[in-house]
């Protein structure tokens, strides 16, 4: 009778936490780069230039890379398959708003399956700065949304979209 209750209190616990658990995640982060807003804009719809600030390219330089169909534009799409830290997923634009936004959608196939919606914004601030956004967004299914009551996303991944954006601030400055 003492093993019922105690499953039941279980079962009780967990239909608590999961009922105040986070149902959704937005995380993105921004930065102003000096270049003019076409030339960011440009640069930013092609999955490949990705490689080269992406903080995910670091944490494992000989991650297994392929690409399909037309880079930077919808439809193209980029595998990769990595190391523990950057996983095996792929990213898939779905969207483009002309000189203004870059939308994906981030299949993550392992360490875990989960889909987030990307996205990148442009804006310009003044005709030599432009404000860029990068960030994305999903839902938390049972039961990784009980392990997002002990897990902050935005702390997980901010510091790597900071990471990113400073290397994309360096790259185009520079160019």
């Amino acid at each position: 009778m003492l093993l019922l209750y105690i499953l039941l209190a279980l079962v009780l616990l967990i239909g608590i936490l999961a009922m105040i658990a986070p149902k959704n995640y937005d995380v993105s982060r921004s930065i102003e780069i000096r270049r003019p807003k076409a030339v960011v804009f440009e640069y930013l719809k092609f999955l490949k230039n990705q490689d080269e600030w992406s903080p995910w390219g670091k944490k494992d330089p000989n991650m297994q890379k392929e690409f399909t169909g037309t880079d930077g534009e919808v439809g193209a799409t980029s595998y990769w398959n990595g190391n523990k830290e950057v996983g095996e997923g792929e990213q898939e634009i779905i969207k483009i708003v002309d000189g203004e936004r870059i939308e994906s959608e981030l299949r993550f196939l392992k360490p875990f399956k989960s889909t987030s919606d990307a996205y990148i914004t442009t804006k310009e601030i003044e005709a030599d700065i432009t404000k860029v956004v990068w960030g994305f967004s999903g839902k938390n299914k049972f039961p990784m949304s009980i392990m997002m009551l002990f897990m902050n996303m935005d702390k997980a991944v901010g510091k790597d979209f900071e990471e990113g954006l400073a290397s994309l601030k360096e790259i185009l400055e520079n160019q």
